[in-house]
């Protein structure tokens, strides 16, 4: 394994992680934070290469771009993850036996995660601020789109790391190669998870490739529901913001569902899309209520691959369904596990939909896009876990600490 004293590097850089206290690993945070503003224009010109390779008009663009404003606010999310509360040496569970002795089990870190993504170099900065946070090494695994990016940035880490005195290889970049992901999610022994960070292909290829343990996360078919008793003004508004605030992100809405007595309100619904030039696949009800009331060259007829399909562009999907068990129905076919929302005012819908709906993360009145772990108060995020084994929803400090059993005794022995 070519990659094998890497990552051999970080699991020692691991346990020395281990000895550095919550006081100092927040003061190297706010120090890399600050970093970030005062080098940021060797981060932008290493950005430019990486974007000078892709064309403009590609929906991945905005992910990979990085700009004065997402480095303030990637260096403000720093800054947040350092003031809050340390997730380790937490007491969830203690006890003391019949025998005298006394059992606690405490919060500790999981070791050394590894995380794959593809063209979103603010992840770099994110995952080493929550796993150093949260007494974790990391291996990063960028794509070939964001290389030059993720180089300058893992570079500007490390400079402060040997700054003040730590062990570099509590973070580590690998090469942008399919060969370096094949030898991370066969690292046993050396990776303690990993957690991919893309595209459904992505996603399903580290599911069904790693001996390693994964967690799934990124990969969102997000729907919005619009019911027999939704609010019009509220509905547009919410449809827009979730459709339009980034339309790369997987928090963005790719299928309107709309009950079909709501049909007459559906041009409303859908006119503030127009100055985005949102494309709209409907299904035939809808397209007829569309019909001379949208722009016909973003109209188009819907087919059997328009649902269930996360478009990461200016385009979405509507369906007319005749009941919420319908559109229940077709959420928990069509969606992906990651966030769905209702516009009712409906109180019983409303409860209906939010334990009926299978997902991490389920709407009322609001829209999908404030699933984000600094939105929900978590600082930056690692990752949004659409699974339902351990982690659910947005990823943060809590989510990538395990636990362990400490017994103390005094001489006990077992009859």
């Amino acid at each position: 394994m070519a990659l094998e004293e890497t990552f051999r590097r970080v699991k020692a850089a691991s346990r020395e992680l281990a000895l550095i206290d919550d006081e100092r690993k927040n003061k190297i945070l706010v120090t890399v934070a600050d970093a970030i503003l005062t080098h940021q224009d060797q981060l932008l010109q290493a950005n430019a290469k990486d974007l000078a390779r892709m064309d403009p008009a590609n929906p991945l663009y905005d992910r990979l771009q990085l700009t004065v404003k997402r480095l303030g606010d990637i260096a403000s999310d720093m800054r947040q993850v350092a003031l809050l509360p340390s997730p380790l040496g937490i007491r969830t569970k203690e006890k003391t036996l019949p025998n005298g002795l006394r059992l606690c089990r405490v919060s500790v870190p999981f070791g050394v995660i590894g995380m794959i993504y593809e063209a979103r170099p603010n992840v770099s900065f994110d995952v080493f601020s929550l796993c150093f946070k949260s007494g974790n090494a990391c291996v990063l695994k960028g794509g070939r789109d964001a290389d030059e990016s993720n180089k300058a940035i893992v570079a500007l880490i490390h400079q402060v790391l040997r700054a003040e005195g730590v062990n570099t290889s509590v973070v580590e970049l690998l090469p942008a190669t399919h060969e370096a992901t094949g030898e991370m999610l066969s690292a046993v022994g050396y990776i303690d998870l990993c957690i991919p960070r893309g595209g459904k292909k992505l996603i399903e290829f580290v599911r069904d490739t790693a001996r390693v343990p994964v967690i799934e996360t990124g990969a969102g078919v997000v729907n919005t529901y619009f019911d027999a008793e939704g609010d019009v003004t509220i509905g547009s508004a919410i449809i827009n913001n979730a459709k339009t605030r980034r339309v790369s992100v997987c928090n963005a809405l790719d299928c309107l569902l709309v009950h079909q007595s709501r049909l007459a309100d559906l041009a409303q619904l859908c006119q503030p899309l127009i100055a985005s030039h949102v494309v709209i696949h409907a299904d035939e009800e809808a397209y007829e209520a569309l019909q001379g009331q949208y722009p016909e060259t973003l109209l188009r007829h819907a087919t059997n691959e328009s649902f269930g399909t996360e478009f990461m562009d200016y385009a979405m999907a509507i369906r007319t369904v005749p009941s919420i068990d319908a559109a229940i129905t077709h959420i928990n076919t069509y969606g992906s596990g990651h966030s769905e929302s209702i516009i009712t005012r409906d109180e019983q819908n409303a409860r209906k939909f939010q334990a009926q709906v299978d997902a991490a993360c389920v709407y009322v009145n609001a829209p999908t896009s404030f699933t984000d772990g600094a939105q929900f108060g978590l600082g930056a995020e690692i990752g949004i876990s659409t699974q339902k084994l351990g982690p659910r929803g947005p990823m943060a400090l809590e989510e990538i600490t395990t636990y362990k059993w400490l017994i103390e005794g005094n001489g006990q022995v077992r009859k």
